[in-house]
């Protein structure tokens, strides 16, 4: 079993930046990828950023590409997700989650933390 918490969330402007940060406990492997996906109101839950924890790869939704940053510290079994250059379309609930095969879709993850508010206004 894989516990996953994210925290970081809160409100800021338009052009402001956050850091959220996801803090893996359990049996960790090292074939387990890390995904952030987020779901704003009346919108389906989708793919943010991947990054794998044993090779450090990452991918990124076309969206948030320049602008968000996704990384690992092993030794804290921490995942980051930097989002700079916030818009408006940002905002959403924000989770983390542990898959076996990660990929771009919510249902390749096994494991989800409880999800962060984030609220970018103009």
């Amino acid at each position: 079993q894989v516990q996953v918490v994210e925290s970081g969330g809160g409100l800021v402007q338009a052009g402001g930046s956050l850091r959220l940060s996801c803090a893996a406990s359990g049996r960790t492997f090292s074939s387990y990828v890390m995904g952030w996906f987020r779901q704003a109101p009346g919108k389906e839950r989708e793919f943010v950023a991947v990054i794998s924890w044993s090779s450090g790869r990452t991918s990124y939704a076309d969206s948030v590409k320049g602008r968000f940053t996704i990384s690992r510290d092993n030794a804290k079994n921490t995942v980051y997700l930097q989002m700079n250059s916030l818009k408006p379309e940002d905002t959403a609930v924000y989770y983390c989650a542990a898959g076996l095969r990660g990929g771009t879709t919510r249902y390749e993850y096994d494991y989800w933390g409880q999800g962060t508010q984030v609220t970018v206004s103009s």
